[in-house]
């Protein structure tokens, strides 16, 4: 089965097995095959199925952060492409659970959080200029803390590697602020080459100790590569999704509406604590604008995510200069046109003219 190219087992099984294969050569040569060492009865605790049932019985539901997008406890990973505006969301996330207040429509349940964002895409004049306009700058909540990485760090001498300095640093900062929610913008800066499988199990899996270790929340934020607009958004378009992905709890994902420059559409890509409420036919539709000092997503409603790919609003858009030339030939003036298709007469009189030329 091996030699069949068509087949191909998650890496994560191929590491264990590998590991297993080790640890069992080694056993055997030791002459310990076959024995149980006495501390293996530490790493499991086992009960029977209708034991766990009982216990977590009265355990209380898990909070909501972002709705059912982001609960308390999870390692959520938030993908979208360069500009897309996934910096502004987080930050607004960020805000909201630092000031306790809900971004519409999504349910918040958890208490008020201290947020520490790890800032690797923007200078601190950038992000400056992000929430300021016409010198009147955004309060930001006291528990919403930003952090951003010295330029030229020296690697101290108790660290062998910069990735372990890393951990460290950011372990500090949730320590230093004392955070209940990290947020890592963006895991493609905070690590080379996140599409290696090495790279990134190593990466996910300090993740999940920190989070244990902490009992915080995080939020990742990973680019897309280049993907296909008039394709969904899937788990494949996060770079690095097949260990990125298996190792969070939940997932979600910007998209770019072509219906008009500032329209973005929110997609749940994987979930853990409740079935899938915004899938394909169901994504969340929001403006990002800055109405005065602050970038932001601002609600617009709810559709389905094929009414706002490239190949959809493309067949549309013929669809409607077929029309126009159509109603044209018969007679009728530019305005009448607009008014019936509901189109601006600009544009009416833009394909005519196109025509005529």
């Amino acid at each position: 089965m091996a030699n069949n190219p068509l087949f191909e087992r998650p890496r994560l099984i191929e590491f264990i097995r590998t590991e297993a294969r080790q640890y069992t050569d080694r056993a055997i040569k030791a002459g310990k095959f076959g024995q149980v060492p006495e501390g293996g009865k530490n790493l499991f605790t086992v009960h029977t199925a209708n034991q766990w049932m009982e216990m977590e019985r009265k355990t209380p539901e898990t909070p909501m952060l972002f709705g059912p997008l982001w609960f308390q406890g999870e390692l959520c990973i938030l993908f979208a492409d360069t500009n897309a505006g996934k910096s502004a969301l987080a930050v607004q996330i960020g805000c909201n659970l630092a000031s306790r207040s809900q971004m519409i429509p999504f349910g918040l349940d958890a208490p008020q959080c201290k947020v520490a964002y790890v800032d690797f895409e923007l200078s601190a004049r950038q992000f400056q200029d992000r929430y300021t306009a016409d010198g009147s700058r955004y309060t930001f909540p006291a528990g919403f803390f930003r952090a951003q990485i010295k330029h030229h760090p020296i690697l101290p001498p108790d660290f062998i590697t910069f990735t372990e300095y890393m951990n460290a640093a950011i372990a500090y900062v949730v320590e230093h602020t004392g955070a209940n929610v990290l947020i890592i913008d963006n895991i493609t800066s905070l690590r080379s080459g996140t599409d290696h499988a090495s790279e990134a199990l190593s990466l996910m899996q300090y993740l999940k100790e920190l989070k244990t270790e902490h009992n915080i929340s995080i939020l990742v934020l990973a680019h897309t590569p280049k993907r296909n607009p008039a394709k969904p958004i899937t788990r494949n378009d996060l770079q690095g999704s097949k260990m990125l992905i298996n190792f969070a709890d939940s997932a979600f994902a910007i998209g770019e509406s072509f219906l008009k420059p500032q329209l973005r559409y929110i997609k749940q890509i994987k979930q853990r604590q409740q079935s899938q409420l915004y899938g394909a036919e169901n994504v969340c539709l929001f403006n990002l604008v800055k109405p005065h000092n602050c970038l932001k997503f601002e609600f617009e409603g709810f559709g389905s995510e094929r009414d706002h790919l490239y190949v959809t609003i493309r067949a549309d858009s013929i669809k409607i200069k077929t029309r126009i030339l159509e109603m044209a030939a018969a007679g009728l003036s530019q305005r009448k046109i607009a008014a019936q298709l509901n189109v601006a007469l600009g544009k009416v009189n833009r394909i005519l003219h196109e025509e005529k030329g």
